[in-house]
């Protein structure tokens, strides 16, 4: 279901969906109260939902679409302003599944081929599996026998869900771990999007920023990998310090998960903790290998509490894991890891 109040935007993504054997789109809508009127009658799997719009806009509609067509997965679309960020953010937190960078100009055509691309990407990815909430069942007892290191260092990667499950894992973890070591953070998003992203995700009450380059890495505050750009860590100086950069994109991703996970193998060997969640690709997945190679413990969110298993799948299929859980029993597990304490 397509809903946007321009007459020029939805011709264009239904000329792109219609081509598309695997997609159909049921119906469209020009403003949030009209998608309201006919979601329960189209029943789409998958709503792709503009945020400015008249009448009722995407966010005001966003909770009643949720509530009239349960378990439907909800694309928000918005152009990259500060504000449209705030907003996403905001509508990933109500229950949308992802959001989805829109050009500013539907004039320019680089820039419309990426966004063609990722909004098909990401309907795929979402229809397949609906947005779940944790399942808040009791985690299972995790064993750390064979850990060569305690953790000196937490790396998190994820993609699609990703802003939700990373707020929900952090305001369950003790408030002492990232005292104790370095938590990095790479969530797959554009720019501005990852500064807000910092400044919501320090509402849990730890320091929060982006990381800079050329910054010794200590604990005490939250990193996130700003978007557009590849947070990698490099020894220098016999500091450990954020290597920020413009290098290629790994997987199609800037930030690439990949890029800190291998880079963290080398400086810290055995003595880091990764964890991934929910997110589409395998973007991840050659750093976890580095990483399993070094000794270094992974953890995965189970397939039923993402909104997407591609990433963690794709670690978790090739045994890679250290375990696989619900992600309401992932904080527990990291601070079993950093007691090093827990059951043979």
């Amino acid at each position: 279901m397509l809903v946007d109040d321009s007459a020029v935007a939805r011709a264009l993504a239904l000329r792109w969906l219609d081509v598309e054997p695997d997609i159909d789109v049921v119906a469209e809508a020009e403003t949030g109260r009209v998608a309201l009127a006919l979601v329960a009658r189209a029943n789409p799997d998958v709503i792709v939902l503009d945020l400015d719009m008249p009448d009722m806009d995407g966010l005001t509609a966003l909770p009643e679409l949720l509530a009239a067509r349960p378990g439907v997965a909800v694309l928000v679309v918005s152009t990259l302003t500060r504000r449209n960020a705030e907003i996403s953010l905001h509508c990933l937190a109500l229950g949308a599944a992802d959001y989805v960078p829109k050009p500013s100009a539907l004039g320019d055509a680089s820039a419309l081929s990426a966004f063609r691309a990722e909004l098909l990407e990401k309907i795929r990815a979402v229809a397949q599996r609906g947005p779940r909430a944790g399942t808040g069942a009791e985690p299972p007892r995790l064993a750390v026998s064979g850990i060569v290191a305690r953790p000196a260092c937490i790396v998190v990667g994820a993609s699609t869900g990703g802003p939700r499950a990373i707020m929900r894992l952090f305001s369950q973890l003790p408030a002492s771990v990232p005292v104790q070591v370095p938590v990095i953070v790479v969530q797959h998003m554009p720019p501005i999007f990852t500064t807000v992203f910092a400044e919501h995700l320090a509402a849990i009450g730890c320091p929060v920023c982006e990381a800079a380059d050329g910054e010794i890495v200590r604990p005490g505050v939250i990193h996130v990998a700003p978007g557009g750009r590849h947070t990698g860590l490099v020894r220098r100086g016999g500091e450990i310090v954020f290597n920020v950069h413009d290098g290629p994109p790994t997987n199609v991703c800037r930030p690439a998960v990949n890029v800190l996970f291998e880079t963290a193998a080398a400086v810290y060997g055995p003595a880091v903790l990764a964890v991934v969640l929910t997110g589409m690709g395998r973007d991840g997945l050659a750093g976890a290998r580095r990483l399993a190679a070094a000794g270094a413990p992974i953890i995965v969110q189970d397939e039923g509490t993402s909104i997407v298993w591609g990433m963690p799948g794709a670690i978790a299929r090739e045994g890679l894991a250290r375990a696989v859980l619900p992600l309401d029993g992932i904080a527990s597990a990291i601070n079993v890891f950093m007691e090093g304490g827990g059951d043979d």
